[in-house]
């Protein structure tokens, strides 16, 4: 899917889901990381992230672009469209939003440790940072320490 198919798509859920008229644009934003969408409340756009239909298909992204529609109809209203307000949450019941989108199921990466032993007494040291282990002694018995990997 495209950033204009995604355009009519969403053009095509306001109108039979909220029966008003989507104006503005919508694309996807592949620098979103763990947001499923969201409304720019200066520009009125929804920017949505592509990675949730490729985990979780067209239904979870249907969801999420109903949630961000919610945002969009009720801040034109000038009616309360943020997450605590009463007039968001009746509104996300009545069409059938999810308040919250499914997590991403990717794998984060790890961060890379670094291990050091000791020479002379083989005291092993796993650090989450490098260092130089020219300026550093052993705790145990102040011998040399040396980078392992």
């Amino acid at each position: 899917m495209d950033n204009e198919q995604l355009q009519k798509l969403t053009e095509d859920i306001s109108l039979q889901d909220f029966g008003k008229p989507f104006r503005h644009r919508a694309f996807f934003n592949d620098r979103l990381k763990t947001t499923g969408g969201r409304y720019m409340l200066s520009s009125h756009n929804i920017e949505l992230n592509r990675k949730y239909l490729i985990e979780h298909g067209r239904s979870e992204l249907v969801g999420i672009i109903k949630h961000e529609l919610c945002h969009y109809h009720l801040h034109l209203e000038g009616k309360g469209y943020k997450h605590r307000d009463k007039d968001f949450r009746d509104l996300l019941q009545k069409v059938g939003a999810p308040r919250f989108c499914t997590p991403l199921q990717t794998k984060k990466t790890q961060k890379k440790t670094y291990m050091y032993r000791c020479a002379a007494c083989g005291q092993q040291y796993i650090k989450k940072r490098a260092m130089n282990p020219e300026r550093y002694a052993c705790g145990k018995c102040r011998g040399k320490i040396k980078r392992i990997f």
